[in-house]
């Protein structure tokens, strides 16, 4: 068991990292993702990948400090299991998608500019925008004295 100072740091970070994970998707879904559309179909393979590359060091470590908090939360039963296991099963919701959806069209975007793609880029990520929104509700909720 932890003390309650490392109990806080603990939730601290992991809305720290969910917090800046929800801002950082809602950018990329009202504003990045739309802008796809925009670049010229001779620039747009060179531009995809160093928009995979700039953003996998963004967003890699701040998935990993997230993931590694919630399940840290979750085994030592730090928040409420009414908040922490709705928490990790939107987490896995999201890396699936992630995984399973995003980065395939990503890579297929790659290869070559594709308005259907990068539609159905905007449109799947939804599901990544919302359950961020959510999960950034609850990691405030855990920080509450009441769900510790």
């Amino acid at each position: 068991m932890l003390s309650d100072d490392a109990n806080s740091l603990l939730l601290m970070v992991h809305a720290l990292a969910t917090l800046a994970m929800a801002g950082i998707i809602w950018f990329v879904q009202v504003v990045h993702y739309p802008l796809f559309l925009s670049v010229p179909p001779e620039a747009y393979t060179a531009y995809q990948r160093e928009h995979m590359s700039r953003t996998s060091l963004v967003v890699g470590p701040l998935m990993l400090v997230e993931a590694a908090s919630a399940l840290a939360i979750l085994i030592l039963g730090i928040a409420a299991s009414n908040l922490a296991i709705p928490g990790i099963a939107l987490l896995g919701a999201i890396w699936l998608s992630t995984f399973l959806i995003q980065v395939p069209r990503h890579a297929a975007l790659e290869r070559a500019a594709d308005t259907r793609i990068i539609g159905s880029l905007i449109r799947t990520n939804w599901l990544r925008t919302i359950a961020w929104s959510v999960r950034a509700i609850l990691s405030l909720l855990m920080l509450a004295p009441s769900s510790a």
